[in-house]
């Protein structure tokens, strides 16, 4: 097989997530120090989130030689499905100090109602 390296796919990066799940809503932050908010994009239905985007690199050092580089830059993409579903309306966000947080409420649960079987 040949490594995914070689893969003719443009190499992305992943970045880390917390989702936490209350009874009203559904919160998602995600860890993107470096990326330019102009440079993101955000995407959600009422199963799962997309995020996506750019993160620029860095000029390197004149005169120097990477002795550690682990720092991942270039497209990025994340989708994850949430654990319960929201409502595509009642959506806020804010992105601060390199986090992005989403706030999703939830969407109220479908209610079941007996139905009378009536003899005609």
């Amino acid at each position: 097989p040949i490594s995914p390296m070689f893969s003719s796919r443009e190499h992305c990066w992943t970045p880390q997530m917390d989702i936490y799940d209350s009874p009203q809503q559904i919160i998602v932050r995600a860890e993107l120090a470096g990326v330019d908010k102009e440079d993101l994009e955000i995407e959600i239905n009422s199963k799962a989130v997309r995020i996506h985007g750019f993160r620029r690199e860095l000029p390197r050092v004149p005169e120097s030689s990477y002795r550690l580089a682990e720092i991942q830059y270039g497209r990025f993409e994340r989708v994850v499905y949430l654990p319960a579903p929201v409502d595509t309306e009642v959506v806020s966000s804010s992105y601060i100090n390199g986090f992005l947080e989403l706030h999703l409420a939830k969407r109220p649960q479908d209610q079941t109602f007996s139905v009378p079987i009536t003899d005609e």
